[in-house]
């Protein structure tokens, strides 16, 4: 049956015809090697954990599952009691053997590694714990540790194995992971011939190795990201031709562009009613990564508050990325309770997008693509669509003023 209790049925959704059922038994579930033209291959190792049994007697160690940033520390299966060595017991043996594959220096090596199946024990609103499983993801070992682990209430301590672990990106496969990859690896199947019907990380990290990672792994954040293009007017409109204008404007311009970068902030920060206040230009030299600095004003009276605004302006190519290096001038700068807007003709890389959603630091990003949009619609209000009138008219008639002060004097006006 396709559906039990309203739920997928994991035995319909991993059948294999003419193999054995996959199993969830234990926690490390290995599934029966298969002969192939280039050798032996594990077609895939299912790992479960079930949170709500951490630090009892049967589990006493506390699996992490970190999902939104794609990494997960698991504890091997050797317990107080456990005969033999840590690396006897056969869930063990089966990830330490899974790990000298992924560390395997070639392609080819790789190409024979097992995936790692990650599932975890659901729980219900109420708390109470039920057999369902949820798939986490597909996995290769990075590090192995081996470690002296207490046993709670035995009151004595034992050896094991922790196993840090890259949970890898399944945004190409819309989250879901096609079982007839593994039905393929069961089948014994060549390598090159299984890898075609892989998920499209595990091909990249095939054919690159851990050197991978950073681009494949599953990250949550990713779905705030824009890629680069994305960021920039479609090649040969109108909108590329009026940016690429806005930019010859005012390159060489420093202050001017300020100018223009701080009413796109305040246009920006206004939005949905809020109170901002534009404060003033910083001066050519010695800026310290503030361009310009304003106010935001949250609430009224008593239940009230406001933020320090401070903001960057980076006239440059329309096709350019602006570093992290740069960022990280504005978020060096800010201090708690602070907000930075950066402003830009030009895009940023999805590594820096990255790194601002993850570090969760407080700035705006507003690219090329943003501020020709601001920019256009400033004009067709109060100037009937002529771009560059729209422009000059800030530049020449703005009320932002150019001081040398404390950007926290900004709150005292």
């Amino acid at each position: 049956m396709p559906v039990i209790d309203g739920c997928p049925n994991f035995h319909f959704l991993t059948d294999s015809p003419g193999h054995l059922r996959a199993l969830l038994e234990a926690g490390i579930n290995g599934m029966r090697r298969v002969r192939t033209d280039g050798g032996e291959r594990r077609p895939a190792i299912l790992i479960r954990s079930s949170p709500w049994k951490a630090g009892s007697v049967q589990t006493p160690w506390h699996d992490v599952f970190d999902l939104d940033s794609g990494h997960v520390r698991y504890f091997g299966d050797h317990k107080v009691g456990s005969p033999g060595a840590p690396d006897g017991s056969k869930g063990n043996a089966a990830l330490l053997d899974a790990f000298e594959g992924h560390q395997a220096p070639t392609a080819e090596g790789r190409a024979k590694a097992v995936p790692l199946l990650l599932l975890l024990r659901s729980v219900t609103s109420n708390g109470k714990p039920k057999g369902h499983v949820e798939f986490c993801g597909v996995g290769v070992v990075e590090r192995v540790e081996r470690i002296v682990q207490w046993a709670g209430r035995e009151r004595t301590t034992f050896t094991n194995y922790v196993y840090d672990i890259a949970v890898m990106s399944l945004t190409a496969e819309d989250e879901r992971l096609d079982w007839d990859w593994i039905t393929a690896r069961r089948d014994g199947l060549a390598d090159a011939e299984v890898l075609s019907v892989a998920p499209k990380a595990w091909r990249e990290w095939v054919e690159h190795g851990h050197a991978a990672l950073p681009r494949v792994r599953r990250r949550v954040a990713r779905s705030k990201v824009e890629k680069v293009r994305e960021q920039r007017p479609v090649t040969g409109s109108a909108e590329e031709r009026d940016l690429r204008l806005v930019y010859e404007h005012f390159d060489g311009r420093k202050h001017d562009f300020e100018v223009l970068a701080s009413a796109v902030a305040a246009r920006i920060l206004r939005r949905d009613g809020h109170a901002y206040r534009e404060g003033w230009l910083t001066r050519l030299s010695g800026d310290g990564g503030a361009d310009f600095v304003g106010r935001l004003d949250l609430g009224t009276g008593l239940s009230g508050t406001s933020l320090v605004v401070l903001g960057q302006a980076k006239c440059i190519l329309p096709a350019s990325n602006v570093s992290a290096e740069q960022i990280a001038r504005v978020v060096a700068r800010l201090r708690r309770g602070w907000i930075g807007v950066y402003v830009t003709t030009g895009s940023y890389s999805e590594a820096v997008q990255l790194e601002m959603v993850e570090d969760q630091y407080p700035v705006l990003l507003v690219n090329g693509r943003d501020l020709f949009r601001e920019i256009r619609a400033m004009a067709r209000d109060d100037h009937g669509g002529e771009l560059i009138a729209c422009v000059e008219h800030l530049v020449d008639h703005g009320a932002i003023p150019v001081a040398h002060r404390r950007s926290e004097e900004i709150l005292l006006l």
